[in-house]
């Protein structure tokens, strides 16, 4: 995206390595061309890879939710969902192609993810990880594991969940916002869109909802 992640690259355990954003991008998914390369990325990695069931992939919260992709210029390599709650965002199907693991693109995946859930004024995400994987995550994220909770398995796999605090973006998208920068395309809320091309025309004085 076009400002560099500052808010977002809190939640990573050690800062973007230089030039990781000359060599990866990450945008939300706009257009069904974007959603596929989520898709099929997560084909790649869960499905051929792990052997996951394809109605477990894809679980029915897909079309509800906010896909990003992580790009090498512009070959897609990387995505993760992200679901919205009350007070909290949710961070699923985190997965990157095989050549590209051990490179800057997941670091950049997550930062660019997290400034849009700051953006968007969440302080807290959760994520349900494999049990097994955690000293993973803990080495990734500033994040902790909730506390008091029962275990839980699924797919064959023992889970726990992972809070990951966020923190305050000093540019939250409130109901105040300026109107047409909150009608702007997800993520792109800096960049004037069509309806800011269109803003000049002359209106008739009818009053639209």
């Amino acid at each position: 995206m076009s400002r560099y992640p500052s808010i977002g690259e809190l939640v990573l355990a050690k800062p973007l390595p230089p030039g990781a954003l000359d060599a990866f991008s990450a945008r939300p998914a706009r257009t069904l061309e974007d959603y596929q390369q989520a898709m099929a990325i997560r084909a790649a990695v869960y499905m051929a890879e792990q052997d996951c069931p394809y109605d477990e992939e894809y679980d029915g919260n897909d079309f509800t939710a906010t896909h990003m992709v992580v790009y090498s210029g512009v070959r897609p390599v990387g995505t993760i969902r992200v679901r919205w709650f009350s007070g909290f965002a949710k961070v699923e199907r985190t997965s990157i192609l095989p050549a590209f693991r051990g490179t800057p693109a997941l670091k950049v995946l997550l930062a660019e993810t997290f400034e849009i859930i700051a953006r968007k004024g969440y302080r807290l995400a959760l994520a349900q990880i494999q049990a097994r994987l955690w000293p993973t995550w803990d080495r990734v994220f500033r994040c902790r594991l909730v506390s008091g909770r029962p275990g839980f398995a699924f797919s064959g796999f023992d889970y726990a969940e992972m809070e990951i605090p966020v923190a305050r973006h000093p540019e939250v998208l409130s109901v105040r916002a300026d109107p047409l920068l909150v009608i702007r395309p997800e993520g792109a809320w800096d960049e004037p869109g069509v309806l800011d091309r269109s803003a000049g025309r002359p209106t008739d004085g009818a009053q639209a909802a």
